[in-house]
């Protein structure tokens, strides 16, 4: 209740300053009245109370509109007080000037800021060029040079005000760019999640309703079992595409309130080592392959390798499962390999995922018809480069394919 209570009074407290500052300057107008005349008050009010207005509510108010009511009204004030009178003492529509004068340099600067570029030059110009004269309602100088001159100085105001308002405006399209750019990077990267995980449970579909057409004719009394396994990897399909979606919600959650390392009540927690063991028994049990794991699940190794290192590594892992599974379906044997390296300057995790030769006898349990490669390893060798790791994949002497990263896990 306290933070809401908060945030609607930030939000209330420019209206709120805008309404006080109007209500100065119309008993400002009041007061002045009788002796400026109202000649001098209509256009101060005007202005001061339109850009209030384009303050305080912005998305409601219409600029260019706004804009245009002011600048009539304030050539219409600078015509009506001309010439002024020849008295040596202060005008007493001075002050009122000046307020005018201060608001049309703001609304240079919302032109600048908000207006299109058209708009924004031909109205901005013309404020700036109206502010610019204001001053000569008090008092004409005796030559037009000398009006020229005090003009131009003036004006130097709403060239300052438009190259602010420019400038801020520049800030607002780079921040428009960099949320573009980060809506699309995660939109990248939700894509790269869903590729591997989603797509390893997937080709393991694939290849058990593969094998389910191979020898349902032969062994029909087979053929239930491997349909319960097809029902089962959809349902981890399922469960990884809302765990990866659940994931980059909690992530932007998380960074917008400035806490990254915490998840939230019921928030998924990212893979870990931990996850690596249950890949490996969904793969051993999709597959006909021998799978030899060796991995260190200690307490003191897992609380010692960060979060993002060992999302990392799980997904290294999945990655190379799943293009064995696609290009080397018969491989009878895989060793996977997510042990601490402790041996170089720098503490690393070291996994690895080599496989055999593919036995050529078994090629019909391939994913037949598939063509081409993703971008998993494209994205998981980015992965990795940002944490300061390496990966490495290619083909051993054996005809085997072996893929190997370093993360580094800190001293």
């Amino acid at each position: 209740m306290r933070d809401d209570t908060r945030h609607r009074l930030r939000s209330a407290a420019p209206s709120v300053l805008c309404g006080v500052l109007g209500a100065g300057a119309l008993a400002a107008a009041l007061l002045a009245a009788p002796s400026a005349g109202w000649r001098a008050v209509l256009p101060m009010v005007v202005a001061v109370t339109a850009v209030l207005a384009l303050t305080a509510f912005p998305a409601r108010v219409p600029l260019t509109a706004t804009a245009v009511t002011v600048a009539v009204t304030s050539a219409l004030g600078t015509a009506a007080q001309m010439p002024p009178p020849a008295e040596s003492q202060p005008h007493p529509g001075a002050p009122l000037a000046l307020i005018e004068a201060a608001a049309l340099l703001v609304l240079v600067l919302l032109l600048a800021r908000r207006a299109p570029v058209r708009r924004a030059v031909v109205l901005g110009s013309v404020t700036g060029l109206l502010e610019s004269t204001v001053v000569l309602r008090l008092q004409l100088p005796p030559t037009v040079l000398e009006a020229a001159g005090q003009s131009a100085f003036f004006a130097l105001g709403a060239v300052g005000a438009a190259a602010v308002g420019g400038y801020l405006r520049t800030l607002e399209s780079r921040r428009l760019r960099a949320v573009h750019d980060a809506r699309r990077t995660q939109r990248l990267q939700l894509a790269r999640d869903l590729h591997d995980f989603v797509a390893h449970d997937v080709s393991g579909i694939v290849v058990l309703a593969q094998a389910a057409q191979v020898i349902g004719a032969a062994q029909p009394d087979k053929v239930l079992p491997l349909l319960a396994q097809i029902e089962a990897a959809g349902l981890q399909a399922l469960g990884s595409m809302d765990r990866t979606v659940h994931m980059l919600d909690g992530a932007d959650g998380d960074a917008a309130s400035g806490d990254a390392g915490h998840s939230g009540e019921g928030q998924p927690q990212a893979y870990g080592l931990a996850d690596v063991v249950d890949v490996i028994d969904r793969f051993r049990d999709a597959g006909r392959a021998e799978v030899d794991l060796g991995i260190d699940l200690s307490p003191g190794h897992v609380g010692r390798v960060p979060r993002e290192v060992a999302a990392t590594a799980h997904r290294a892992v999945v990655e190379a499962l799943t293009n064995i599974r696609r290009h080397a379906p018969t491989t009878p044997l895989i060793r996977v390999r997510v042990l601490p390296d402790l041996s170089g300057p720098v503490p690393v995790l070291a996994v690895s995922v080599t496989n055999s030769a593919p036995s050529i006898s078994e090629a019909g349990l391939g994913e037949r018809g598939r063509r081409g490669g993703g971008s998993g390893l494209a994205g998981l060798a980015e992965r990795v480069a940002a944490l300061g790791g390496t990966l490495d994949f290619g083909v051993q002497a054996d005809g085997g394919w072996r893929t190997s990263a370093a993360l580094p896990i800190g001293e």
